[in-house]
Parts: structure tokens; C-alpha cells; sequence
């Protein structure tokens, strides 16, 4: 029986997620499968997805142990240490990068990159941050990559040197199960919906800026922030100083709630410059949301023609599309019908399914 063993490292840094959602996805898949199961490599975590993990409940009995974050995670990566020595797995499918494992590994790997923003976009990050060096070290050792994008695998290719026949694509998927929905206080009753972090190549400020402009002729025109942190002192000056502070929201969303956002929102906007797949717009597909995209990395091979366009490298773009998005309700209307299509080409069994025969090749 094929047995896979998943670490511990997303669930430790996320509560809520895309990349922890998206193994417990491929853990729910292993378990409706008769002929595979898997372990999970985690004493402890705040992870919402895997709360019912059985080794989770055991452990709360003893949290006055694990005491400080550093002592959680020392104790996680203790624990899947212990399980790679015991070797009772086939497959490995480590959650982020860190090469931890690499010896103390006596099995294959399946490695999972979700883009490469570190190597297109260096300039960007801290050059103290080891995650590229991490990254390139379980890349080239892995046995398999997962790209979870046709543009996601291109870059791979043209920033490393790992070989073609490693590398398999496989989209991310969405479940078909009913929504859960919960209650959002104080949410305005006319928004544009923003998601996720804020840092520089996710364009938030273009999206304020072009938000503001808006907001002078349209008083009633609010930007909702969904997750991605508080506002930082940057943020809150660069919307106070156009003016449009007091039509700004931000709140840390639950999944229901987040899905309420989608719901209610005029459209969601996604203006990041650089994604590896952009799971946000299968939840707006979902929700039956409008959505608006950076016609930039791989926006266009997952949004197709579900979605409106803009180009943040033409003064106005983003301003001029956001506007036809607000007054157009007929292209609203056709952009939710779109999108209700186009999320059946994004199935969480393919994808489910496809990962399970990349780990049956190296068994």
C-alpha cells in the first residue's frame, strides 16, 4: 500500500492558507482511496485544516510543554525526524522548502512549488533570506516536481537547473462541497475586494491609488483588505493622504467570512504582478464573484476569458477597467457566468488524483 508521510513546516507557519489548504485537500484525497494513506509529520499546530488530525488532539494535553513558537517548531521537526528514521513510508512530500530532511531521507520526494518569486523577482526580497539557496537544494534532489501552473513550470525551467522530465504539472483544484458562509460586522454595502499580503509585487498601492480616484466621483465605493496582516504605518499614511482611509477595510477573515466577502463584493481585484497560480480566483469563481486581473504571469492561463484585464505597465489601466467593473452590471453578470464555467476545468479530484500517480511512479 502506498503510504505518504507530509511534513510539518506550512501547518507551522499558517492558521489559514492556500499552500496548507491545499495538502489537506491531497490528505482528504489519500484517505477516500483504498489502496493509500499517509502520515502526518506534526505534534503541534494552529493550523485550522487539520484541527482533527488525531495526533493533534493527543498533544494539547501537554501544550504547557511546547511553550514558545521556536519550541513548537524544534518539537515538529523532532517528530518528522523521528518518523524518516523509522523509514514505514514510501513517498516524502515535504510542505515548504527547508532542506532539513535531506539527510535523513532514505525514500523518494515530491516536491511542490507553488512559484518562483525569490529567483524572478530577487531584487525584492532580503539577501540574508535563505530561502532560495533552500529551495535550489530540494529541487535538485527531489525526484519529482510538482508545477502547479504551465507558466510555474516554465520559470522553474528558466531559473534553475533542474531537468524537464522532473517536473509534472498539476493545477491546484477547488472542492465541489457546499460554502460555508458567517457573518462579516460592518461591511459596506458598495466594495471592491482586495486578498492576501500587500508587499511590493502584489500592487496594492496601485490598487489604492486607482481605488482613490474612484472613490471621488462614487462616495459610496469602499475597499475591503482581507487578511495579509495589519495595515502598517506606510499603508495607513499612503491611505490617509489620499483620502480614502475612512473607506478602507481590514479584517482578518475566517474561510466563512471570506467567503461572504466574495459574495457581497462588486468584484474582486487581483493586481499582483507576479503569482504562481492564484488560488483567490477559483474563490471568487465560487462565490460568484466578477474578477479583475494583472494581465501579467499566470493570470491569463488560469482566468482565460472569465475575467477582466488590466496592464500595470500603462498609466490608467487599472483605474479605467475598475471603473467599466463598477458600472457595467451586464459585464458583471457575464463575468459571473464565466467564471461558474470556468472553475470545471479546475477539479480538486484531478488534482487529487494526478499527485497520487506522480507518487505510485517512484513506488
Amino acid at each position: 500500500m502506498l503510504e505518504v508521510l507530509f511534513d510539518h513546516q506550512i501547518f507551522a507557519e499558517q492558521r489559514y492558507g492556500g499552500i496548507s489548504r491545499y495538502f489537506k485537500h491531497l490528505m482528504g484525497g489519500i484517505q477516500r482511496t483504498d489502496d493509500a494513506s499517509y502520515k502526518l509529520g506534526v505534534a503541534r499546530s494552529d493550523n485550522f485544516y487539520i484541527q482533527d488530525e488525531p495526533q493533534l488532539l493527543q498533544s494539547r494535553i501537554f501544550d504547557p510543554l511546547f511553550g514558545s513558537q521556536a519550541r513548537l517548531l524544534k518539537r515538529n521537526k523532532s517528530y518528522v525526524k523521528y518518523l524518516l528514521r523509522q523509514n514505514r513510508f514510501s513517498v516524502f512530500h515535504p510542505t515548504y522548502y527547508d532542506p532539513y530532511f535531506l539527510k535523513y531521507l532514505k525514500k523518494p520526494f515530491v516536491l511542490t512549488v507553488h512559484d518562483m518569486t525569490y529567483e524572478a523577482l530577487p531584487h525584492l526580497f532580503p539577501s540574508s533570506d535563505p530561502t532560495p539557496y533552500h529551495k535550489r537544494l530540494v529541487m535538485e534532489k527531489a525526484d519529482k516536481i510538482i508545477a502547479i501552473s504551465g507558466y510555474t513550470k516554465s520559470d522553474i525551467l528558466k531559473y534553475s537547473d533542474v531537468p524537464e522530465h522532473k517536473i509534472e504539472v498539476v493545477y491546484h483544484g477547488i472542492d465541489s462541497s457546499s460554502l460555508q458562509y458567517a457573518s462579516v460586522n460592518q461591511l459596506p454595502g458598495k466594495y471592491i475586494l482586495f486578498v492576501g499580503g500587500r508587499w511590493s509585487y502584489k500592487n496594492f498601492y496601485l490598487l489604492a491609488h486607482a481605488f482613490s480616484e474612484l472613490s471621488k466621483t462614487d462616495p459610496e465605493l469602499h475597499l475591503v483588505l482581507a487578511g495579509g496582516g495589519p495595515l502598517s504605518f506606510g499603508e495607513t499614511e499612503f491611505l490617509r493622504r489620499h483620502h480614502i482611509l475612512a473607506k478602507t477595510l481590514h479584517l482578518n477573515a475566517t474561510d466563512p467570512q471570506l467567503n461572504t466577502l466574495y459574495k457581497r463584493a462588486i468584484c474582486f481585484v487581483y493586481p499582483s504582478k507576479y503569482e504562481g497560480f492564484g488560488l483567490p480566483i477559483l474563490e471568487a469563481y465560487k462565490n460568484n464573484c466578477p474578477v479583475l486581473l494583472n494581465n501579467h504571469s499566470c493570470f491569463q492561463e488560469i482566468g482565460a476569458g472569465a475575467a477582466l484585464y488590466f496592464d500595470d505597465e500603462l498609466p490608467h489601466s487599472l483605474e479605467n477597467e475598475l471603473q467599466r467593473m463598477v458600472n457595467d452590471d451586464a459585464l458583471r453578470n457575464s463575468l459571473r457566468l464565466a467564471g461558474t464555467q470556468r472553475l470545471t476545468a479546475f477539479p480538486i479530484e484531478r488534482c487529487i488524483s494526478k499527485t497520487l500517480d506522480i507518487y505510485r511512479t517512484l513506488t
